[in-house]
Formats: structure tokens, sequence, C-alpha cells
């Protein structure tokens, strides 16, 4: 009888071992997928591509882990979430002291944009970006387009107290185009891009509660670069609604950053395959990586703006896969 009690108690050791043996090996595994690589003042994310297979049998908490990128604008700090759907970058520098751009061991690269372009958009206060030795002043909603083969890049507030918020979109490139800034208003300058009255495009009424300004800043024909596409939408009093009618385009990817938010307003972003959507809350400056295969559609308690910014395939902007809302579910 003694010998079968030792037995007995051997065999529930040997499972509670293999219990914590399994517990470590699942913890090492999610930690190699959510490591990040830290700076005192710069932060890169790794995140993997989702399937819309596996994206239907998610939780709320696992849904907004894979999509929803928060805390984004941090004083003294450049945060950056380099995502495997089309290797975009999304990121933000507010500098209360000059912040320096780096590449990171992710990239493998001797500087940030070496094989990569960039977009910039100034959500914050005034500030500035000095891109190898030449300083550009950047003014709230006013942009940059950054071209490969820039290596030093550092971004400055006017006032510490009234920080720059730069939001930031990178993507892969082939080719270097030219650097400039980029405004929504003014008079063309060498070196600086004023937005055509053709990419500020209303669309949308007060009645369909869509009533909105699309101000493209990088496209052909205006800022050239190699994939990335970038610009921001308004909406105007009264409206709640962005991009419904929605759609999906299987050739691009896209980033929204959602902000001129009050803390108490939210937004409900939409996302799935049209037959199997979900949605996110989102609140004043976040932003939601949104893949090729799913829709990207929200409904704020009030109007707010957002930032989009598309990689991939191609770069025409009304290449879209329209789905008609007896199609949604």
């Amino acid at each position: 009888m003694d010998d079968l009690l030792l037995y007995n108690k051997n065999i529930i050791k040997g499972i509670f071992w293999l219990q914590h043996k399994s517990t470590a090996r699942t913890c090492s595994i999610t930690e190699k997928f959510t490591a990040k690589t830290e700076r005192m003042d710069e932060e890169m994310e790794l995140r993997t591509a989702a399937s819309p297979k596996d994206m239907k049998h998610y939780t709320t908490e696992r849904l907004r882990e894979e999509f929803l990128i928060q805390d984004l604008f941090q004083p003294g700090q450049i945060k950056l979430v380099y995502s495997h759907v089309d290797r975009i970058i999304t990121g933000a520098a507010v500098p209360v002291e000059p912040l320096a751009l780096t590449a990171g061991d992710e990239l493998r690269a001797e500087y940030f944009l070496q094989r990569r372009e960039m977009g910039v958009i100034n959500v914050g206060g005034t500030g500035s970006i000095t891109i190898d030795g030449k300083k550009y002043d950047v003014g709230y909603k006013e942009a940059m387009y950054i071209g490969m083969g820039s290596k030093d890049i550092t971004f400055e507030s006017a006032d510490a107290k009234e920080p720059a918020k730069f939001y930031l979109n990178s993507a892969p490139a082939h080719k270097t185009y030219p650097t400039v800034l980029i405004k929504p208003e003014g008079t063309p300058e060498e070196g600086v891009v004023i937005v055509k009255d053709e990419n500020k495009v209303e669309l949308g009424s007060l009645e369909e509660s869509n009533h909105r300004v699309i101000c493209k800043y990088i496209l052909p024909g205006q800022v050239e670069s190699c994939q990335l596409v970038m610009g921001m939408t308004k909406l105007a009093p009264g409206s709640v609604w962005n991009t419904m009618p929605c759609h999906t385009h299987d050739r691009r990817m896209e980033v929204y950053l959602y902000f001129e938010m009050p803390e108490d307003a939210i937004v409900m972003h939409y996302m799935g395959e049209p037959d199997e959507t979900r949605h996110i809350v989102m609140r004043n400056e976040e932003a939601v990586i949104s893949p090729s295969w799913s829709i990207h559609a929200g409904c704020g308690t009030r109007a707010y703006t957002f930032i989009w910014g598309m990689v991939g395939e191609n770069q025409a902007f009304n290449d879209m896969d329209d789905v008609a809302m007896k199609d949604l579910r």
C-alpha cells in the first residue's frame, strides 16, 4: 500500500512539473511576439499579421491587442509599432528636447530611412524637423514627406510646454523621391508643396451624418512616393460617420489615427470581413491597423478628424472594392 501511495504521489508531481514547463514555454513564445526594443527615448513594438479566419474567434481583448495602437504620444519619446502587414511602421514623436530617429535592431539598417520612406503630420504645437542638416518648420496639420536615404532626422518643439506631436507612417522604398514640406494652404516655394484644390474633396451630407472633407497630402501628381499614400479627413459638426458605405482594398492596407476628440468622446471603429464585422472602441489620438481584407469605418459620439495612411501594391486612391449595405453583417 505504501508503495502504491508513493507511486501516485510521483505521478502527481510529474503532472505538475509538465504543466509548469508547458506554461513557461507558452510564456516565452508570447514574449517573443510582443518583444520590444527600447532606448531611453525610443521604443519599437513588433506585431505579426493576423488571418481573417482567426480574427473571427478573437475576444475584445485580443482584437484590441492585435489592431489597436494606444499611448502613441508620450512626451520626450518616440514610440513606433512595426506591423508585418505590408511592413508599415506607425509611430509618433513628442519632443520636449530634440529627439533623433534611429533604426533600431528590427530594421537591420544603418539608419531608419536607409531602405524606407516616411510621411509625418504634426497634430500638436509648432515644431521642426531637421533632415541631414536642413531645418523645416512644421505647424499644426502641416506635413512632410521624407525620402529614402535621409540619414539624420531630428524632431524638435518650438515650446516644450506645448510640444509638437509628430505622427509617422513609414514604408519600405526602392527609390529616392524629393523630401518636401506639405501645407494645406499657402504659397508654393522651393521645397514646399501646397495641397491642390483638386485634392481637397468634399463628400457626404449632414442628412447622412457623413459630411466631410478629405485632404490628400501624399499621392501621385502632388507629392511622389514609392508606395505611401497619406492624408486627413475632417468631419463637419453634426456628422459622425466615416467611410460608410464602406469598402475594402485588397491591394493596400491602411492605418487610421483618430484625433481632435474630447476626453469623453469615442469612435466605434468597424473592421473585419464585410460578412464578419467587429468593432473596436477608440479614443482621442489612438490608431488602428486595418489589413487589406478588412473594412475600415467609424461612427463617433461627435465629429472628429482622422489621418489615413496606406501602403501596398498600388497608389490608386480610388481603387476600392465597395461593399453594399445589404451585404454587411
